[in-house]
């Protein structure tokens, strides 16, 4: 691997850490509301956040206003390996010219197939991260507790527990779960953004290096991933939350499609979208942020190595 190669992981990873700080307390609200009434019919459970604003009040109130940055390392960690691992190979597959036919005009489903393969590669290479991530977001005052309540209170004490009762295997459950949301995830958002910014680019209503071509290319694309992965959002949430037994097995869920079967059979089809308000004050500015933040240091990057190699 080169430098360049090595440079496209850094930057991105970069980008998913420094969206990733403003975007947490919104991860904490979206877990918790989409675990709230875990296979039970409405009506049959007691509501502890009834809308985004409620959580956030409720969550300040009980927990106090630490709690909204619950499992920030390891959240922090996830976006430093999942970015870094997405979007730079996604980056390199731009560079070999895959998304462009012979003659370079610009393949959208090609966009597609790159943000996909990058998108699942990223989510199995980071979940163990997402794992330990959800457990702490999840804990709760046993007044507001919605779902399993895991009871390691770090990401150090949440690996060795794991490690501990299920092996290595163990870290990475539920991540049959997170290649999909992400594969989907990713190639919605990865596809939309570089078709809307070239499109944006071609229009020439801001200078070709502008932030704003990205800005407005990463709106577009956050719109479109959360309509899309919401569903496969809530499905990991219940996948990688549920307990366990003695072997490690999920005790609510055998497996993906099993999970969506029960959410569907006791909770109905809107259970889908529960959390959809904070995964959507989530996803897009945590998309605008991670975007914007990952094409201006890819551009700063690319500066400095042209200064360096031409110093004139």
């Amino acid at each position: 691997m080169t430098t360049s190669h090595m440079m496209e992981f850094v930057c991105a990873g970069l980008a998913g850490c420094g969206a990733g700080i403003f975007t947490t307390p919104l991860e904490v609200v979206k877990i918790r509301m989409q675990l709230q009434g875990e296979l039970l019919r409405k009506g049959h459970y007691t509501v502890h956040y009834r809308n985004c604003v409620h959580a956030f009040y409720t969550i300040v109130t009980t927990d106090g206003i630490l709690a909204l940055q619950k499992g920030l390392v390891p959240a922090l960690w996830f976006q430093l390996i999942h970015n870094g691992t997405r979007l730079g190979s996604y980056q390199i597959i731009i560079n070999t010219g895959f998304t462009k036919d012979s003659e370079g005009n610009v393949k959208w489903g090609r966009y597609l197939l790159a943000g996909a393969v990058s998108g699942g590669f990223g989510a199995a290479v980071a979940s163990p991260f997402y794992l330990v991530k959800t457990h702490l977001q999840a804990r709760a005052n046993r007044a507001i507790a919605v779902g399993t309540q895991h009871q390691h209170d770090s990401m150090t004490k949440g690996f060795k527990k794991i490690l501990k009762r299920e092996g290595i295997k163990g870290l990475w459950r539920g991540t049959m779960a997170a290649v999909p949301k992400s594969t989907v995830g990713s190639a919605v958002q990865l596809g939309t953004f570089s078709t809307s910014k070239d499109y944006i680019t071609s229009l020439m209503l801001f200078e070709p290096g502008s932030v704003f071509n990205a800005f407005f290319a990463s709106i577009v694309a956050g719109l479109c991933i959360v309509a899309c992965m919401t569903p496969f959002d809530v499905v990991a949430t219940r996948m990688y939350n549920q307990p366990v037994n003695n072997q490690g097995h999920g005790t609510l869920y055998k497996h993906v499609p099993d999970c969506f079967i029960k959410i569907l059979h006791e909770e109905g089809l809107l259970s889908f979208y529960k959390g959809w308000g904070p995964s959507f004050f989530r996803l897009v500015p945590h998309t605008i942020l991670s975007l914007v933040f990952w094409d201006q240091l890819r551009l700063l990057h690319h500066k400095w190595t042209s200064d360096v190699s031409d110093p004139t």
